[in-house]
């Protein structure tokens, strides 16, 4: 349904390494800067965009909304929230299993230097469940 997700930032270079960071272990990367942001996506070209960071005048979050990334594995939940923390990211909720939203529901929670609310998640079963 949605193409992709774009939120302003104050400090467009804090934000870059934050999310470079942050969005590596999901298979994101930067992708294309220009003047004012940058896209980053799985795949390369205007196409293969997902998400952006842009400049603006006054960033601060909306109440109430966050951006979830889909992550491959509970590993890269685990990446995601290590290096949001170590990238200038506060916790808002540790690497875990969320069963009020389903079983296998593996998600991390942080907010951004600009008080955006980021998640990463995968919903796949532990490599425990799967073998049994």
């Amino acid at each position: 349904m949605l193409d992709h997700v774009s939120l302003g930032v104050s400090d467009l270079e804090r934000s870059r390494r934050l999310y470079d960071a942050a969005l590596q272990p999901l298979g994101l990367v930067r992708t294309l800067d220009f003047a004012n942001g940058s896209d980053y996506g799985a795949a390369a070209g205007q196409t293969g965009v997902e998400f952006t960071i842009t400049t603006v005048a006054d960033a601060k979050s909306s109440a109430g909304m966050h951006v979830c990334f889909r992550a491959p594995s509970r590993e890269a939940v685990r990446a995601f929230h290590a290096a949001g923390l170590e990238n200038g990211s506060r916790d808002d909720g540790a690497p875990g299993l969320r069963p009020i939203y389903h079983p296998d529901y593996f998600g991390a929670f942080l907010i951004d230097p600009d008080g955006h609310r980021v998640e990463a998640v995968c919903h796949a079963p532990s490599e425990t469940a799967r073998a049994t």
